[in-house]
């Protein structure tokens, strides 16, 4: 069974951002930037710029979204929307 991994695709300052968390490496994290905009872009967008990272979804996995706080002691800062799902390594 291939390894399990985070990708997280986050917004701010007006650009979204998707990387894939690699944990107690030395490897920097493979990242993609996703353009401005305030749309969401869709599954399959995400899943495209995600393969071109060399990652694919888990079967049955599904994009979950959190939000936090450009500085969290300031209940009128900027809120940023953070979305995590688990990925494999793509196997094409």
């Amino acid at each position: 069974m291939a390894a399990a991994f985070t990708a997280q695709m986050s917004r701010r300052r007006g650009r979204w951002r998707l990387y894939v968390v690699l944990l107690n490496t030395c490897v920097a994290w493979p990242e993609r930037d996703l353009g401005g905009g305030a749309v969401v872009l869709t599954v399959q967008a995400r899943s495209r710029a995600l393969n071109a990272l060399g990652y694919a979804l888990t079967d049955g996995a599904r994009w979950e979204w959190t939000e936090d706080s450009e500085s969290p002691d300031d209940p009128s800062s900027a809120v940023l929307l953070i979305a995590s799902v688990t990925v494999r390594e793509a196997t094409w």
